[in-house]
C-alpha cells in the first residue's frame, strides 16, 4: 500500500488551486516571491515546501493553512468565488455550424 505524505497532497492542492484560478506556475511563483524552477521543484517533490510557502500560498488564494494541508477538495471548496477562473481548465468556444455543412 502507497501512503502519501503531507507534501505529497500539498502539491497536489496546489495544482488544483492552479487549475481552479486559471494560474501558471509562473504567476504563483511571481506571488510567492520565487523563481519558476523552484516552485516546480517543490510540486515535484524534488525540494521541500517550507512553512513560509504555506504561509504565501494561504494569503495567495485566500485558503487558511489547515484547509491547505487537509487536501485538495478542502482547498478547493475554501477558494474565494472571485479567485475563480470562469472556466477551469481552459477557455470555451462556441463553435456555430457552417449551413449546408456535412453532418
Amino acid at each position: 500500500m502507497t501512503t502519501t505524505t503531507t507534501a505529497e497532497w500539498l502539491s497536489l492542492t496546489v495544482l488544483a488551486l492552479m487549475r481552479a484560478t486559471g494560474e501558471r506556475q509562473r504567476d504563483l511563483a511571481t506571488a510567492l516571491g520565487l523563481a519558476q524552477p523552484t516552485l516546480s521543484q517543490r510540486i515535484s517533490g524534488d525540494r521541500p515546501w517550507t512553512l513560509a510557502d504555506l504561509d504565501g500560498l494561504s494569503a495567495h488564494y485566500g485558503v487558511p493553512v489547515p484547509d491547505l494541508v487537509a487536501g485538495v477538495d478542502a482547498a478547493v471548496r475554501r477558494l474565494p468565488a472571485a479567485r475563480r477562473t470562469t472556466t477551469v481548465g481552459g477557455t470555451q468556444t462556441t463553435i456555430t455550424p457552417t449551413p449546408g455543412a456535412a453532418r
